[in-house]
């Protein structure tokens, strides 16, 4: 594809966004932004912004990633509670942590198990039901994704490794697909992956 083609594509699919395609992404610029700041904000701004992608992934048969913001939707009340917890002295129950090296373990294995699940049936689903899934990089952007957001529920200093991993795997897939601005969208947020996980970092060293 040249720069031409890529410069037409991409205006041609801006002009045909939807307004609540623009909604959902300001709303997940706005959850990764509250995420950063450790902010419980972070799970209804999320909240808004999967719903209106559940809907846009079926409406468009992508259904790796209509399983993805399903999950989300679901994670983001757990996380809800999670975050909103506190103790006697009102303060919060929940503090940034690092992993372990036997939690690492756990981690790919979660990771290990959605990949080979999501690889086999979307490899099933593509023959008569999902034509446009590509089997191998939507099973890795969904089960890194899938990785993230347990972690960032805990909130785990990890989650941000595996949203990143999301994010470059996610912009060419949309891209490829025709979602250029939810491709734009995901670059943003490879950016703002990087900054809150070097927030956490610094906001880890500073409870120590």
């Amino acid at each position: 594809m040249t720069i031409t083609e890529i410069y037409q594509q991409f205006f041609n699919d801006i002009y045909q966004t939807r307004w609540y395609e623009f909604v959902g992404v300001l709303m997940g610029i706005a959850s990764v932004w509250y995420s950063r700041k450790e902010n419980i904000l972070v799970y209804p701004t999320g909240l808004i912004n999967t719903i209106i992608y559940v809907y846009l992934s079926f409406k468009g048969g992508l259904l790796g990633e209509a399983s993805v913001n399903i999950y989300y939707t679901v994670m983001s009340f757990y996380g809800w509670v999670l975050w909103a917890k506190k103790d006697k002295q009102k303060q919060h129950v929940l503090k940034i942590t690092g992993a372990t090296k036997k939690e690492w373990l756990k981690h790919i294995g979660f990771f290990m198990t959605f990949y080979i699940t999501i690889y086999f049936a979307l490899t099933y689903l593509k023959k008569n039901f999902a034509p446009g899934a590509i089997p191998w990089a939507d099973a890795f952007a969904a089960s890194t994704a899938f990785t993230g957001m347990w972690l960032m529920t805990k909130k785990k200093l990890e989650s941000w490794y595996w949203w990143i991993a999301t994010n470059v795997a996610s912009i060419p897939l949309y891209f490829v697909k025709h979602y250029v601005f939810t491709s734009v969208y995901y670059l943003v947020l490879l950016i703002m992956a990087f900054a809150g996980l070097f927030e956490w970092l610094k906001r880890k060293e500073m409870a120590h």
